[in-house]
């Protein structure tokens, strides 16, 4: 019995030695080609499953890993070249995040070829990134997905039937409610933005250059005070014409009250109660109509 077992731990410890065999060292493996790294990679994918994760070896596995596939992210990148070169670089990074998690939940008793399966991945990362940056406005995912099927639509129908389609011929092509329609027309203009610095050109062809700013309404303070001009007005009416003549040298010419009191031929303390009587007997009014 005790021989049986030394033979069995012996082929038990050979196996191990057989499975740690070395990796090959791979200095630059961003530079391996495509082919060379679909069958290096089976070597790595086989080696981080017997690691333990934190080691300084399944690091460099997991990395190699990374580095190797690179060309995977630049494929998928690929069918985005219309985007500028600051978006490519976003785009690229993006699609890495979508590889590592393919990296991180790939198996080999998928029986699958890890290009198959993380080219989703990185795709999916890619466009998640456009649906949650691209618009200038957050609209919920199902709007952004409507006005992509609102897009198809109305240019489908724009080439059947020669002209732009109606609200009730995109529903029916759509499958969706006349307001579900017209809701996705509306989410299309969160789309993009337009800075209020723009420039616009004139009509007349003239140099003169204005900005969106230049167009846009401001609050204006003065109408606040409408409503208590149109509150004051009877209250005004009121006072008799030396009260009336007073607030009008005071507050219209802006007088001192020295100059309304030789005006009036009194003096000016006695100018002072006045108006501050006045101004009491007016702010009630306006606080309490039933006081006036």
């Amino acid at each position: 019995m005790a021989a049986v077992t030394a033979v069995e731990a012996a082929a038990t410890a050979g196996q191990r030695v057989a499975a740690e065999e070395p990796l090959p060292l791979i200095v630059e493996p961003s530079k391996v080609s495509p082919k060379n790294a679909r069958e290096l990679s089976r070597q790595f994918f086989d080696r981080l499953a017997s690691l333990d994760e934190g080691t300084h070896e399944y690091q460099y596995v997991r990395n190699t890993l990374i580095e190797m596939n690179l060309s995977l992210v630049r494929y998928a990148a690929a069918r985005f070249r219309s985007r500028s070169n600051s978006e490519m670089e976003d785009i690229i990074q993006v699609g890495t995040i979508g590889l590592i998690k393919a990296i991180d939940r790939f198996e080999l008793t998928r029986e699958v070829e890890f290009t198959s399966f993380a080219v989703p991945y990185i795709v999916g990362e890619i466009k998640r990134f456009f649906r949650d940056t691209s618009w200038a406005v957050h609209v919920p995912r199902r709007l952004q997905e409507a006005r992509v099927e609102l897009a198809k639509a109305t240019e489908e129908l724009r080439s059947r039937i020669g002209r732009t389609p109606t609200t009730r011929e995109l529903s029916e092509l759509m499958c969706l409610s006349e307001e579900e329609v017209i809701e996705a027309r509306k989410a299309s203009n969160g789309y993009t933005s337009t800075s209020l610095d723009a420039a616009l050109t004139s009509d007349d062809g003239g140099d003169s250059e204005t900005v969106l700013a230049d167009f846009i309404g401001e609050d204006d303070r003065a109408l606040e005070l409408v409503e208590d001009f149109n509150s004051l007005a009877p209250l005004l009416a009121e006072l008799d014409d030396r009260e009336r003549m007073i607030i009008h040298m005071r507050y219209v010419e802006e007088r001192t009250q020295a100059q309304i009191g030789e005006e009036l031929g009194i003096s000016q303390m006695h100018v002072s109660r006045l108006i501050s009587r006045l101004l009491k007997r007016l702010r009630a009014g306006l606080l309490d109509p039933s006081v006036a």
